[in-house]
């Protein structure tokens, strides 16, 4: 048997991070994207969002490869937000790109505060400015030319 605690920090966003994800209408797929991670028998720390973007602390199986899960995650979703029109009217698609950060046990707490607290601290600093920051510490370095723009 193998023993493993896979945890990823990931943030994606809409196409061209359009200010899709209505904040009346978030929790909504936020239950959806819990119970996506349910049926792939991951788990769900913490979720949270910008009208333009989305952070997770998730835990994936081992079997479970990390591309396959986003894949299948935005392909999901989109069809999601695309029957709920009415909800997300903005929405036409994610963005080719993700960032997901590896993380350690001992991390889980501080993580799950701050993808908590986003809405908190997005009055200080934009997703440019926040994505590089993180992956600057993370040792990423991120072509945010093509990042935000696809």
């Amino acid at each position: 048997m193998s023993y493993t605690r896979l945890l990823y920090h990931i943030v994606f966003r809409p196409k061209n991070s359009i200010p899709a994800i209505t904040e009346k209408y978030e929790e909504c797929l936020y239950k959806y994207i819990w119970g996506f991670i349910k049926r792939k028998n991951g788990v769900l720390y913490r979720i949270n969002s910008m009208p333009d973007h989305i952070h997770m602390l998730v835990q994936l199986p081992p079997s479970s490869s990390l591309s396959d899960f986003m894949r299948d995650l935005k392909t999901a979703t989109n069809k999601y937000m695309n029957e709920e029109k009415d909800k997300f009217p903005l929405f036409s698609g994610w963005g080719k790109s993700y960032c997901a950060y590896s993380c350690s046990a001992s991390d889980i707490t501080d993580i799950s505060d701050y993808i908590k607290t986003q809405k908190e601290h997005h009055k200080k600093t934009n997703l440019h400015d926040e994505l590089l920051k993180i992956s600057k510490e993370c040792g990423i370095n991120i072509e945010m030319k093509y990042f935000l723009k696809e």
